[in-house]
């Protein structure tokens, strides 16, 4: 059995810094923060910060994708089944006051910072398309949309549509009803044609 150097990594310690930076972020903005704010208000000293992080953004995208819950995958056999079900849970973790506040500190902290932007779509961003992308791969060896879609773009297009749909709020009707009318807009200049 061998032995790690070190005392193990304080659960407590790693709550208290993701919420630390959380709370600033909402409070000052990323560029307003900084690491030593942070370890002040988490209760640690700077070094427990950079153990865990190599950077600031590295930091402020882990503490946004600890409000989410783990990305899963469906499969159900069937394009609008796995659908749904990505549509209800995004719903669920975004359709709120803290999800469209996350996801507007996501937008405006990317937008500014373009070594945030990379660490958050390399970390995060890159795993969710890779995901949806699985699911309209499947649907196109089913048949269940043309085998020559561009889904890169179609997911670009969701993607829009959602952070659309959650920032401005264009409609009244639930954000899973707007996404569902959404994708089969696009499926219809995608679908099989048979």
């Amino acid at each position: 059995m061998s032995s790690s150097s070190g005392r193990p990594r304080s659960i407590h310690a790693d709550q208290a810094i993701l919420q630390a930076t959380l709370d600033l972020l909402a409070e000052v903005g990323y560029e307003s923060m900084s690491i030593e704010a942070i370890a002040s208000r988490a209760g640690v000293g700077k070094t427990t910060i950079y153990r865990r992080y190599t950077s600031k953004e590295e930091l402020v995208a882990d503490a946004i994708e600890s409000l989410r819950d783990d990305l899963v995958i469906p499969d159900t056999d069937s394009f609008w089944g796995d659908m749904d079900i990505l549509i209800n849970n995004a719903a669920k973790k975004i359709d709120s006051p803290l999800g469209r506040q996350t996801l507007a500190l996501i937008i405006s902290t990317a937008s500014s910072n373009p070594q945030f932007a990379e660490v958050y779509w390399t970390k995060y961003t890159k795993l969710r398309r890779e995901a949806f992308s699985k699911i309209l791969e499947r649907a196109k060896s089913r048949g269940e949309i043309h085998k020559d879609a561009d889904v890169e773009l179609m997911i670009d297009l969701v993607s829009g549509s959602l952070y659309y749909a959650l920032i401005f709020k264009p409609t009244t009707e639930p954000v899973e009803a707007y996404m569902r009318r959404t994708m089969n807009l696009l499926i219809k200049g995608v679908g099989s044609r048979e």
